[in-house]
């Protein structure tokens, strides 16, 4: 059974949204480091909604921050506990993306998944997954998930934008090749975009081309 997600939202400002872009937060983080981000892109975007879910779970020991799924070298957790977590957490983020689409009168194809780090990785596990191709996924500083399973697993092929700081000290730069091959070799339309000098986080530079990618393929 999936659980309830505490969540932000920032309306259309247009009124009526014609799309709705999901943000994911990275470990240790939530739902609010995103948001601030449609202040951004909302003004380029007036028919897209956005909300920024908190994942279900806590990190120990930060009473602020959340975790998608435990991560072995972060906190001594299992794999196995790892996997748990992420089939989990993915049937929380299934759950309320169709909450939040049944909200806001939209079709399943209206939906963009935004994240950064951890949240990339459950952008890029979830999306594909879903019985109908969201518009858009945009992935900065994150990885893929066990790319062998794509083959067998894969129910719908977004457009994906993948994004990476060639500085990176937290998620290895060359995961940022190693989705982008897996994902093109499975038959995704996928773009990439280095953040020249970035480390783990969102550059000026790849936040103007997340928005023109998402100008280019949402509803509106």
């Amino acid at each position: 059974m999936s659980r309830v997600l505490k969540f932000g939202r920032k309306a259309a400002l247009a009124g009526k949204a014609r799309s709705l872009v999901v943000f994911l937060h990275g470990y240790g983080a939530n739902g609010a480091d995103l948001l601030d981000l449609a202040d951004v892109l909302g003004p380029h975007l007036p028919d897209t909604a956005f909300v920024a879910p908190d994942a279900a779970d806590r990190v120990t020991g930060m009473p602020m921050a959340y975790q998608w799924f435990a991560i072995p070298r972060f906190d001594g957790s299992t794999e196995a506990e790892a996997e748990a977590g992420l089939r989990s957490a993915a049937d929380d983020l299934n759950a309320f993306v169709d909450q939040r689409l049944g909200y806001e009168g939209l079709g399943p194809e209206a939906v963009a998944f935004f994240g950064f780090s951890q949240g990339s990785m459950m952008s890029l596990h979830v999306a594909p997954r879903r019985p109908v191709a969201p518009a858009a996924v945009v992935a900065f500083s994150g990885r893929l998930i066990h790319p062998e399973w794509l083959a067998t697993e894969v129910k719908s092929k977004p457009p994906v934008l993948i994004l990476h700081g060639d500085e990176d000290p937290v998620v290895d730069f060359a995961e940022m090749a190693q989705a982008a091959n897996a994902l093109s070799a499975a038959g995704f339309d996928t773009y990439g975009h280095v953040m020249k000098g970035m480390g783990h986080g969102i550059s000026q530079d790849g936040l103007a081309t997340a928005l023109a990618f998402l100008r280019q393929y949402l509803p509106g």
